[in-house]
């Protein structure tokens, strides 16, 4: 389980890292931009300058990743961004699905792996 967990974690963090880079240094090119609402939400990220912020977030949750320093952080600054690269193309573009769901697994078994570090928000208190 170990070599599982050490593999996903460098897939995540590298996959984040050279995607997050990507969105300053435009190095890879990512195609036509997607027709209809798919389009939109993405010129509205890019016009905003919140694409930015994300691949920001990226960047830094996949070095930590990479350098194996503060996973936790990591993971907790990767969640949210896969999430909502989850719901974009559950509702918006369902053809980047397969790549979503990948990086969903993984981030999941590193997150298991670390479990006990979120142990404390999974407490009810009363």
């Amino acid at each position: 389980m170990k070599i599982v967990t050490l593999i996903a974690r460098l897939l995540l963090g590298l996959i984040f890292v050279v995607l997050g880079l990507n969105g300053f240094l435009n190095f890879l090119k990512m195609g036509p931009m997607p027709s209809g609402l798919a389009g939109q939400f993405i010129g509205a990220l890019i016009l905003s300058h919140y694409f930015w912020v994300v691949a920001a977030l990226q960047v830094a949750g996949g070095a930590l990743l990479l350098v194996n320093r503060f996973v936790p952080l990591g993971l907790l600054l990767l969640g949210p961004v896969i999430v909502n690269i989850l719901l974009y193309h559950v509702f918006l573009n369902p053809a980047g699905m397969p790549l979503a769901i990948v990086v969903a697994i993984l981030w999941l078994i590193v997150f298991y792996a670390r479990r006990q570090y979120f142990s404390g928000i999974f407490v009810q208190r009363t």
